[in-house]
């Protein structure tokens, strides 16, 4: 197996794969290498803590492109290694097993490594992760003999997590820190909409809540021990707060970051010739509120690795995509497009207690994005809103019956005029 590669690809997930198809669907003719710290061939993730959980999904319908799809185009996957070590000065990373390998252009899609507890009993048997497919796989094995099962952080991850296990018929507990759910994605009209369905659907929400510890006996998990003492037995215990980007050893090399790695509109880090994408990629984003940010979503990791692609054959083309992002939670299809972050106002269209509507998010009067609950018509039409950053009248946005493109259109001829 050749140990230099035109462009090495560090990572072999969503982000990883699409920069590889978007490099020859840019004619690009080099040698590509994909390096990947698990066994399997590229796929999905989004899926794990829905369909795949459930058993509804086999693994095979999760892989990206087939194994032939990698071979007919000739790029090389180098499975079950991880990248310790980057030297820019030899354009060369180091693998786990020794293995060097030379690159002309380092494109580094590692995601993120699920943030753990820091309390006693963290490691214990029978605390899981919900981040790739051995995870999940070994939490599934456990579920037979799981009676009670706790689920920590009240994110996307948990709640996904706790619905799909609801539907398998365990009493799930989940544990919030904070005093709603989705806190740092949505406003309070979707968190209270959400603890609602979920204590409908059999799940006890706790909020404002504080772990001190996992107990366990004999190294096997027995329950989750608040701050004020109280004691919630279980024989499984998930937690679903965040993840620390995979960064170690380009910050080690001398790239720039901090919360990931810092890259500009190209997806270019301050390394020569290294790029960085994804998950891990702290970029500025347009529409953001003004600060650095990572996206941990499908549509960054492709968009953002074919950014990268277009640099690296010679056709920069500066990121520039709406954000968008779903959960699936029982029935319920949450899509958003945009980002609230800073937000001033909000705007409700449609009734909640119908489980079809949007919430509006506005800033200095400028929608900026939107979340629609099984409002698949409004998700649909809200992206010129948000990409046109435009400035429509708040009874406008909240009266159902006026569809939201025709909304942006008066709007647009409006600030024409």
């Amino acid at each position: 197996m050749a140990n230099s590669s035109d462009v090495l690809i560090v990572g072999a997930g969503h982000a990883g794969a699409q920069a590889a198809i978007a490099l020859r669907q840019q004619r690009f003719e080099g040698s590509i290498t994909i390096v990947g710290d698990e066994p399997d061939l590229p796929y999905e993730r989004p899926p794990l803590s829905k369909e795949y959980l459930a058993g509804d999904k086999p693994f095979d319908r999760l892989l990206i492109r087939p194994e032939s799809f990698w071979r007919e185009r000739d790029v090389t996957l180098r499975l079950g290694r991880r990248a310790v070590l980057v030297d820019p000065l030899s354009r060369s990373v180091t693998l786990d097993d020794g293995a060097v390998l030379t690159y002309g252009s380092l494109i580094w899609a590692t995601g993120g490594r699920p943030r753990r507890l820091s309390c006693s009993g963290h490691d214990a048997a029978g605390v899981h992760a919900v981040r790739n497919r051995a995870d999940v796989d070994r939490l599934q094995s456990e579920l037979p003999s799981a009676a009670r099962v706790v689920v920590i952080g009240g994110g996307y991850i948990g709640l996904e997590a706790a619905a799909v296990l609801t539907k398998l018929g365990k009493p799930v507990t989940l544990l919030e820190s904070l005093d709603r759910v989705l806190a740092r994605v949505a406003a309070e009209p979707i968190s209270r909409f959400y603890e609602g369905e979920h204590r409908a659907h059999g799940v006890d929400v706790r909020l404002g809540v504080t772990v001190d510890c996992i107990t366990e006996a004999q190294g096997r998990v027995t329950g989750v021990r608040l701050a004020d003492g109280e004691h919630i037995a279980a024989d499984m215990v998930i937690v679903g707060v965040g993840i620390i980007p995979a960064v170690e050893p380009l910050i080690e090399a001398g790239a720039a970051g901090g919360n990931g790695v810092r890259v500009d509109e190209l997806c270019q880090t301050s390394l020569a010739s290294v790029f960085a994408i994804g998950d891990c990629a702290l970029h500025d984003n347009a529409f953001g509120a003004g600060q650095p940010l990572r996206l941990e979503s499908v549509q960054n990791a492709s968009d953002q690795a074919i950014t990268a692609a277009k640099a690296i054959v010679g056709a920069p083309e500066p990121y520039h995509a709406v954000p968008w992002f779903w959960s699936n939670q029982y029935d319920l299809k949450l899509q958003t497009v945009g980002l609230s972050t800073d937000y001033d106002q909000t705007v409700l269209r449609g009734d909640p207690a119908t489980r079809s509507f949007s919430l509006i998010y506005l800033r200095q009067g400028v929608v900026i994005a939107i979340d629609c609950v099984n409002a698949v018509k409004d998700y649909v039409q809200a992206k010129p809103l948000v990409a046109g950053r435009l400035t429509i009248d708040p009874l406008v946005l909240a009266d159902p019956a006026i569809a939201l493109k025709e909304a942006a259109a008066r709007a647009a001829l409006e600030a024409a005029s």
